[in-house]
C-alpha cells in the first residue's frame, strides 16, 4: 500500500486545476481528477491537459458530473481521500447572465453533493474555490477577507458566495475543516479561452479587433497560475482551525467559532487593462485595434487582494509580475497552436 496522501481535485481538465494537479503530483501526493468535461470551451483543450495528467502513474482519472451525486459517493466509497480540492465549478461572470440555470446546478447542487462526501467520509481537509468576484459593490481597496461581502453583482458571484456559507454551515454542524479560496483574475499557460489574455492573444494575432470593456479603464489584480497552485498546495495540509477569539457580538467574515476560513489569493498589485494589452502587443511585436466598450453589467471596475493572512498562513505572497506571466502564457499558446510568427 502507498503511504502518500491521497487528494481528490475536481475540475482536474480546467485550468487551474490542471496546473494544480500537475503541482500535486511533483509533491508525491496522490491525485484522482474528477472533471465532467463539458462543451463550455474547446473540449480538445481539456483533453490535452488530461494527456500529460495521465502519463503520470499516481493520477487517476474520473469523468462524472458534481451534479451526480451517486457518482459522486461512488467515487468517495472506493478512495479514502486525505484531501478534497474542489475547482469544478461553471465559470464566468459574463456567461451567468444568459445562462444562470448552469450556475446554480454546478456551483450549488455540485457543490452540496462534495459537503456531503466530505462529511460522511471524514475528510481531512475540503479547500474550494471562491472567487473576487464575492466582493461586487464593495469600494473599499484592497478588498479584505475581513470585509462584509453581502452585495454580489453577478449571479456567479452570488454563487461563491453561497458556497462560502454552506462551507461554514458543515464546518460548523460537522466540524468539516473548510478553507474558501478566492481568486483574483488567474492567468498562464494553459488558460481558459474565455478570459481576456487568451481572446486578446488570439486577436491581435488574427488581426481582429479586441473589445476593451470600460474603455481600458478597468483595474485588475492578475494572478499568475503558478503562484495561485503554490499557495494552495501550501495550504492544503493545514486543515482550518476554530478562532478562539471569534465574537458573534463582532463577528469576523474570514473566521469561525468552527473550523472555517476564507483566505484572497491575488497578486496584491493591480493592473489597468490597458498596460496588460501593452504588454501583450510587445510581446507579440504587434498592435491591437481596439473596440472601447462600457462596463459590462456584472463587473467591477477594479480588484485589489489583501493578501496579509495568506501570508501569515503559508509564509508566500503572489508575485509574478505580468510581463513574465503574458510572456509565458504568449510562448504556451504559440507552441500549442503551432503559430508561425
Amino acid at each position: 500500500m502507498s503511504s502518500a496522501k491521497t487528494v481528490l481535485v475536481t475540475g482536474a481538465a480546467g485550468f487551474i486545476g490542471f496546473h494544480l494537479s500537475q503541482k500535486l503530483l511533483n509533491a508525491g501526493y496522490q491525485v484522482t481528477g474528477l472533471d465532467n468535461l463539458n462543451d463550455y470551451y474547446d473540449q480538445r483543450l481539456k483533453l490535452s491537459r488530461l494527456d500529460i495528467l495521465k502519463s503520470n502513474t499516481h493520477f487517476s482519472f474520473h469523468q462524472v458530473d458534481l451534479t451526480d451525486r451517486k457518482g459522486i459517493d461512488n467515487l468517495f466509497s472506493k478512495t479514502n481521500f486525505d484531501y478534497v480540492v474542489n475547482l469544478a465549478a461553471q465559470a464566468g461572470v459574463r456567461y451567468s447572465l444568459t445562462n444562470p440555470h448552469a450556475y446554480l446546478e454546478s456551483n450549488l447542487h455540485g457543490f452540496l453533493n462534495i459537503l456531503e462526501a466530505c462529511r460522511h467520509n471524514k475528510t481531512k481537509h475540503l479547500v474550494y474555490a471562491s472567487s473576487s468576484s464575492v466582493y461586487g459593490a464593495n469600494k473599499k481597496m484592497p478588498f479584505s477577507v475581513h470585509h462584509n461581502v453581502d452585495h454580489p453583482i453577478s449571479l456567479y458571484a452570488a454563487s461563491k458566495k453561497s458556497n462560502e456559507l454552506m462551507a461554514h454551515t458543515y464546518s460548523s454542524l460537522y466540524n468539516l475543516p473548510t478553507t474558501g479560496l478566492r481568486f483574483f483574475t488567474v492567468y498562464g499557460p494553459w488558460g481558459r479561452p474565455d478570459m481576456a489574455l487568451f481572446l486578446f492573444t488570439k486577436a491581435i494575432l488574427e488581426n481582429k479587433p479586441i473589445d476593451v470593456f470600460n474603455h481600458g479603464k478597468m483595474r485588475r489584480d492578475f494572478t499568475y497560475v503558478d503562484d495561485i497552485v503554490e499557495s494552495i498546495t501550501r495550504l492544503i495540509p493545514r486543515p482550518s482551525q476554530p478562532n478562539k477569539e471569534w465574537s458573534g457580538m463582532t463577528p469576523d467574515p474570514a473566521t469561525s467559532f468552527a473550523p472555517y476560513r476564507v483566505f484572497n489569493i491575488g497578486n496584491n498589485k493591480p493592473v489597468e487593462l490597458l498596460q496588460f494589452i501593452e504588454v501583450i502587443e510587445q510581446k507579440l511585436g504587434k498592435k491591437a485595434a481596439k473596440n472601447l466598450l462600457p462596463l459590462q453589467d456584472g463587473d467591477v471596475p477594479e480588484t485589489f487582494a489583501d493578501v496579509e493572512d495568506l501570508m501569515r498562513e503559508v509564509d508566500f505572497k503572489p508575485s509574478t509580475p505580468i510581463e513574465v506571466g503574458i510572456g509565458k502564457f504568449i510562448d504556451w499558446y504559440i507552441n500549442y497552436y503551432n503559430i508561425k510568427l
